[in-house]
C-alpha cells in the first residue's frame, strides 16, 4: 500500500481530510518534534485508526507532506507516484497521486 493510500483510508475511516487532521493535531499541541505515541494514542482512541494509519498521520503532522523519495517511482509495494503527499481528501486528489 503507498503512503498515499494509507492516507485516502484514513479519511475514508475518520470522515476527515488529512489536512484537517493535521490542523486539529496542531490544536491539540502535536507538530514537529512530537513523539509518535501520543499521537498515536489519540487517533486510535478518537478515530479508531491502528498503528500503520496512525503513523502515516505521525509522519505528516510531525513532517509535512514532503515523503522519502526511496520509493518514488519505484513499483514496489510501498512505491508513490510523487515525492510529496496530497492532504486535502481523495475526492479532490489531481491525477498522478
Amino acid at each position: 500500500m503507498s503512503f498515499q493510500a494509507y492516507l485516502d483510508a484514513v479519511e475514508t475511516k475518520t470522515g476527515l481530510t488529512p489536512r484537517q487532521l493535521v490542523d486539529l493535531a496542531t490544536e491539540k499541541g502535536f507538530g514537529p518534534g512530537t513523539k509518535a505515541t501520543p499521537i498515536v494514542e489519540w487517533l486510535k482512541d478518537d478515530y479508531g485508526l491502528g498503528r500503520g494509519h496512525a503513523m502515516a498521520m505521525v509522519h505528516v503532522i510531525t513532517k509535512g507532506p514532503q515523503i522519502s523519495d526511496k520509493h518514488v517511482g519505484s513499483g514496489g509495494t510501498h512505491a508513490d507516484p510523487k515525492d510529496h503527499l496530497w492532504l486535502d481528501g481523495k475526492d479532490s486528489k489531481p491525477e498522478g497521486y
